[in-house]
């Protein structure tokens, strides 16, 4: 059976793995102690009837522990949770602690009073922008510091063996016959061409001289030939000209065509022509007898 007043005789002239003892007084570690300071109303173990207030990730409980479960260490103490609202929260302590002793009543609202203050406090402090003090780790600082140093001396070594290297080979050194890494052997061609490139891109370019409006005479050719093949009725138009820049490519070729047969056609009929011989009428008079004659030649 559980005595208070003995469990607390011996906590408090033995030994207690709870108390921290300091000048100014005596203090308790108990997560449960309503007070933090080590006495025998305040102290979760020596009192059988005892209730306290804890805070869980923002979220406050109740926790109430009575003698009809101290053969119970599993559901020793009953928790309640309390809601955001103070004024709610009070109301709920009120109705599980009303037959209860008034100073562990008073303790209890004392203690939600002050952690809901330190709660506004601390989302105050999270809102506000503050410095943050950092150490500069000196350590791996000097290790990067070396190896850059290991890097940059390994890169120029590799740069000096490789222009040693290349000195030899456009000397003749080793020869006509040699191998090469393809890795080096396609950066080598691909710097030599780009200077191909920029070699040809500094020669000045060659001025040439070409006849001019050959084009324009054919096309003035063309629209002679073309306009016997044309019909009056589409000379006599004031819109032909409008139609004729609308016409499509296809029309252009078939009258380009066309214009072709004609210009054919007039150059087949006249050697035609000049076969022919044309016909004089000569009228010759004889003043003798008053006669006319006509001649052809």
């Amino acid at each position: 059976m559980q005595h208070d007043e003995v469990i607390w005789q011996v906590i408090r002239h033995n030994h207690c793995s709870f108390m921290a003892k300091i000048t100014t007084g005596n203090f308790c570690r108990n997560p449960y102690n309503i007070t933090g300071v080590c006495n025998r109303s305040s102290c979760p173990l020596a009192n059988s009837r005892y209730a306290t207030i804890r805070d869980h990730d923002g979220v406050f409980y109740l926790y109430m522990k009575t003698i009809e479960r101290a053969h119970k260490p599993n559901e020793l103490w009953e928790r309640v949770k309390l809601p955001r609202n103070y004024e709610k929260a009070l109301e709920i302590i009120d109705k599980h602690l009303m037959y209860w002793p008034k100073f562990l009543v008073h303790k209890t609202k004392q203690r939600l009073t002050k952690m809901t203050q330190m709660r506004i406090r601390m989302r105050k402090l999270a809102l506000k922008t503050r410095e943050k003090i950092m150490t500069t780790p000196r350590k791996e600082i000097k290790r990067e510091s070396r190896r850059e140093k290991k890097a940059e001396t390994a890169a120029e070594l590799d740069k000096s063996i490789e222009k040693e290297l290349l000195e030899r080979l456009n000397g003749g050194l080793y020869g006509d016959i040699h191998n090469i890494l393809p890795n080096y052997f396609n950066k080598i061609l691909d710097e030599n061409e780009l200077q191909a490139v920029s070699d040809e891109d500094e020669v000045e370019p060659e001025i040439e001289y070409v006849q001019g409006y050959d084009d324009l005479e054919e096309e003035d050719d063309i629209e002679d030939f073309g306009g016997f093949v044309i019909d009056e009725s589409l000379k006599n138009n004031d819109d032909a000209s409008e139609d004729e820049e609308e016409m499509d490519t296809d029309d252009r070729k078939r009258l380009k065509i066309r214009s072709e047969s004609a210009h054919r056609k007039v150059e087949e009929d006249e050697p035609r022509k000049s076969k022919k011989k044309a016909r004089v009428l000569v009228e010759v008079e004889n003043e003798d007898a008053s006669e006319r004659q006509r001649e052809t030649f």
